[in-house]
Formats: C-alpha cells, structure tokens, sequence
C-alpha cells in the first residue's frame, strides 16, 4: 500500500502550480507511419509536429539497414566505446559522415544533448568565456553551465551587440567561444554565420554551430547551414544530429582530427556514455546514402513550405522563419489559446507541436508547424484551411 512521503506531497504541490499556468506536459502516442501520416489511438491524423523533414523515418532502406546491423552485431552495444563499445557500424558512420560533409574527422554520441553538454565542457572552462545566442537550443545552454566559463547572452542574431560584447570581454579570457545553432528550432530562421565567423577571426574567437535542423535539409548536398553560408572549413565546431532529417537517432561532431581525438580523451558524455546502438549507426549511414543519392527530397521539402507559407497566408494567418525552412511558427503569443488550438487540430486529425513557456519566452507561445518531403499538396492545404478557421474563431 502506497503512501504519500514528503517529496510526494512537495512534488504534487509543484505540479499543480505548473498545471494551473496551463505549462503541465503530457505524453502524447503515436505509432507507425504511413507517409506524413501517423497512427493515434483516436486514429490516423497528418503529422505536422516531427523532424522527420526527409521522411526517413520509416523508410524500407533505414530499416533493412538496421535489420542487418542487429542480426550481425547484435542488440546493445554493451558499454562505452572506450570500454568494449566500439563496433564496426559507428566506425563506418563516422568515416560515412566525414566524407558526406567533407570534413577530416567525425565523432559520435547517443544524442544531440549529450554531444553539447559533453563538448562545450570539454573545450573551455574557469577561464573562459562564451557568446551565446539568446535563442540557442536547451542542450547549448546546459553545455554552457556546465563549462563554467562566463557566458555573455546576446540578443537573437544581433551581431552588432555580439560585437560590443567581444570588444568589452574577449581579452579578459584564455579561450573565447562563439555558439549558435544554424537553423533556430523555434523560429525556423539562420543564424547570421558570415557576420559572426567574420567577428570570431577579428577577435580570436572559435565557432561552435548546433546545426541538427540544418544537416541533411539545407546547403549543397544537404550540408547543412555552414555549407548554404558558404563557411564550409571555417567553422571550428559543428555539431549535428541523426535524429531529424537522417531519420534515426544519434548525433555527431565534426571537426579537425586533433578536436575530436581531444573530445575522445575529454567529453565526459562520450566518454562515460553507452555507445549508440550499432543498428542506429547502420541506419545513420544508409540515411547518408539516400540523402546523397536524392536531392528531390530536399527540393520537396523547400516546396512544401513555400506551400505551406502561401497557404497560411491566404488564410490570414501569419508565418515566422525563412521561406523555405522546414520550421513553420505560428505565433500565437497566449499560452491557453496556443494549447486549445494545438489540441482542436488534434481532434481535427492534424499533429503540431504546441509550444509554450520555458521552451520559449513568455507571451511567445506558438504552433511550431514542421514540414516534410512526405507531405502532399493536398494535407498542406487541408491544414492551412483548418489552422485558418481556428485562428479566426
């Protein structure tokens, strides 16, 4: 028989504060994929709300990949991959990533927020100080904390107080590091790479780019942000993710072979972590092959926002970030509105992405609409109409 202990009590009391600022997070099912489309327990409905921007996810080709991985390798990887982890499969990801962004070296983790919060400690410390965007991703931010280094928040792509910043503090450090992710997740817009790696040479600084919505979407060959930016070979850090447009799981650094020996010997996340599966690592590298052999997808991508931002448009409803980025935000600003709207989609057959507070400001509550190579002209205007009369309501 169950009981109530003090943290219980103390942890209820916490939730229920949570619950009535209308900010209580639940689980929402989703099952196998059908295209864009996902199975609900209220049944099929179009999804708007994944990473999936290639529509990898369930692709035959990923999942032989990883079929054959795990009846050759096995299901774990059994430890970390300094131990007794490393298995062929994340070696020939990782030789499959290097050649795919043309780069020296590639380093793997089991996610994107290990692989932040395990290098940005690794790099700098006590000493020194980061430029950190406003906006960057949860994991950055930890990555930052954890460092210890001082950290400077400039206001969202405003390099003009970047500047100001790096004249008033970058000679008081050891090391100076510039983060920012290339595609923003929450307002589907870039980052002005030129102008800060431009900054970062004048003031000896390195650059650290979270590119995880930009790789495989954007740039020559999908190279991600660095590469549409043209900075391929001047950005020090780059940092991507298996986990949206590759269809997987994982993440990676890349980066000249002494950073990521470096990372080897320091990144505590890589270094006290279980390996990523090596199926994971199978899939990672037949997504690879798939992205290279067909740039239709990302072409379709490009086409299905433009759509959806025209649609929206017509619609009276009003889109954020660039035109052809697969994040689509819908500003609503109330946290109350947002969630009834997210959920009335929902009941319409429509999945978004209803993001509230501390994922975003306060008062910058939003539809966080995202777009795949999988939808159809027809699901894109059958939402932009849905979408249109609930804003209006």
């Amino acid at each position: 028989m169950s009981h109530d202990s003090g943290l219980d009590a103390a942890l209820k009391t916490d939730l229920a504060s949570i619950a009535s600022l209308g900010l209580e997070r639940t689980l929402r099912l989703t099952a196998r994929r059908h295209g864009a489309d996902v199975e609900t327990p209220a049944g099929r409905a179009v999804d708007f709300s994944s990473n999936d921007y290639l529509g990898l996810a369930a692709d035959p080709r990923l999942v032989a990949a990883a079929a054959r991985a795990m009846s050759e390798q096995g299901v774990g990887s059994t430890a970390s991959r300094l131990i007794a982890g490393n298995n062929p499969e994340h070696e020939a990801l990782e030789g499959a990533l290097a050649e795919f962004f043309n780069v020296e070296r590639a380093l793997t983790f089991s996610s994107g927020f290990l692989a932040n919060v395990g290098t940005i400690p690794a790099l700098v410390g006590r000493e020194d100080v980061i430029f950190a965007d406003s906006l960057n991703h949860a994991s950055l931010i930890d990555g930052c904390r954890l460092s210890r280094a001082t950290v400077h928040v400039y206001p969202h792509a405003d390099t003009d107080i970047l500047e100001g910043l790096l004249t008033a503090h970058r000679a008081k450090a050891r090391r100076a590091l510039i983060i920012t992710d290339g595609l923003f997740s929450m307002d589907g817009d870039t980052a002005p790479l030129a102008q800060i790696a431009g900054l970062a040479r004048r003031f000896e600084a390195w650059t650290y780019v979270d590119d995880a919505h930009g790789v495989g979407v954007v740039g020559e060959n999908g190279r991600g942000s660095i590469a549409a930016a043209e900075l391929e070979g001047q950005i020090e850090v780059v940092v991507g993710t298996l986990g949206k447009a590759f269809g997987g799981a994982g993440a990676f650094v890349l980066g000249s072979p002494p950073l990521i020996q470096y990372l080897l010997n320091r990144a505590r996340s890589f270094i006290f972590s279980t390996a990523m599966l090596p199926a994971q690592a199978a899939a990672g590298r037949a997504a690879l092959g798939v992205v290279s052999a067909e740039p239709l997808l990302r072409e379709k991508v490009a086409a299905n926002a433009r759509l959806m931002r025209r649609r929206l448009c017509s619609e009276c409803v009003n889109a954020l970030g660039d035109e052809t980025s697969p994040i689509v935000p819908v500003l609503i600003g109330e946290t109350s509105r947002t969630m009834q709207i997210g959920a009335d989609l929902a009941a319409r057959g429509f999945l978004v992405g209803a993001v509230r507070p501390p994922t975003v400001p306060d008062g910058t509550s939003r539809l966080r609409i995202t777009i795949s190579a999988a939808h159809t002209d027809d699901q894109i205007a059958r939402f932009s109409r849905t979408l249109g009369d609930l804003v209006r309501k």
